[in-house]
């Protein structure tokens, strides 16, 4: 007998952070595999992309991926990495989406069952903890199998489930091709 999962579920991935996470595990992440893996387990609500971009720049890296997910059924969030001078004269730059995540994930808790989250991030334990106080399941899915471990050890504890990404990667990913450095 077929059973169908009927929670109502959405996926908030922090881009910069899940970027590292594959790269450290080496791995190319399909999203279209990540959003069907996840959809056939329940009611998919909506899938968040979050990501900051360079503006100006004749050509991002991650253009093409933003647009892609923008056309396959992600709604992205973006807004232009700020620069700045730190204290001893560098150019640095910074693209930190948190409040973005926390806004949409607090917002639309009161519809959901199920949130996931795609991050490392110990700065996300207590919004964790503020949508479990909705009645809301939290998965988090990083890495502890990679060099270094991704995901902050109080965010994986206060995590209802924790999914390893290098787990995951088996039906969501494809290895990265072999680099040849000869060239």
């Amino acid at each position: 007998m077929t059973q169908y999962n009927t929670d109502r579920l959405a996926l908030f991935i922090d881009g910069a952070n899940l970027y590292s996470a594959a790269k450290a595990l080496n791995v190319d992440l399909d999203f279209r595999k990540l959003l069907d893996a996840f959809a056939a387990k329940g009611k998919l609500i909506r899938a968040y992309y979050y990501t900051a971009l360079i503006e100006g720049d004749e050509f991002s890296p991650v253009k093409p991926l933003v647009d892609w997910l923008d056309y396959n059924g992600f709604t992205v969030v973006t807004k232009p990495v700020k620069r700045y001078t730190d204290a001893q004269g560098h150019s640095r730059t910074k693209g930190n989406m948190d409040v973005e995540i926390a806004v949409d994930m607090l917002g639309l808790s009161p519809h959901l069952d199920h949130v996931v989250l795609f991050s490392g991030d110990g700065d996300f334990r207590r919004l964790v903890q503020a949508v479990q106080a909705k009645g809301v399941r939290v998965t988090v899915v990083s890495s502890v199998k990679s060099q270094p471990p991704q995901i902050s050890d109080e965010l994986r504890r206060q995590a209802d489930a924790f999914i390893d990404l290098a787990d995951l990667s088996q039906d969501v990913g494809r290895p990265r091709a072999p680099r040849d450095d000869r060239a």
